[in-house]
């Protein structure tokens, strides 16, 4: 497997998967799932003039409904998106 290696202050996450049932158990069908806005860091590029970017690898993030760019890669779903388009870093309690 090669390895992605994204450029100036570009990230690449994986999205979690969608929920399959809403809270009070009812099934969603796939045409109804809202597309997910948290995901997991997979590649961070080295910053843009001068500025290191926050989130790294492994980061559990949370970011807008519309951000990042779709693409598969390897068979897998990625997004990547500017540092910018991220939210919130996920933290542990």
């Amino acid at each position: 497997m090669q390895m992605m290696k994204p450029i100036n202050d570009r990230v690449v996450v994986q999205a979690a998967a969608a929920d399959k049932t809403s809270k009070g158990g009812i099934i969603i069908p796939d045409t109804a799932k809202e597309k997910p806005q948290k995901g997991k860091v997979i590649a961070v590029g080295p910053g843009k003039d001068g500025i290191k970017p926050t989130v790294k690898k492994g980061d559990t993030v949370l970011y807008g409904k519309y951000a990042g760019q779709e693409i598969n890669y390897e068979g897998k779903d990625y997004l990547i998106m500017r540092e910018d388009d991220i939210l919130v870093i996920l933290g542990k309690k």
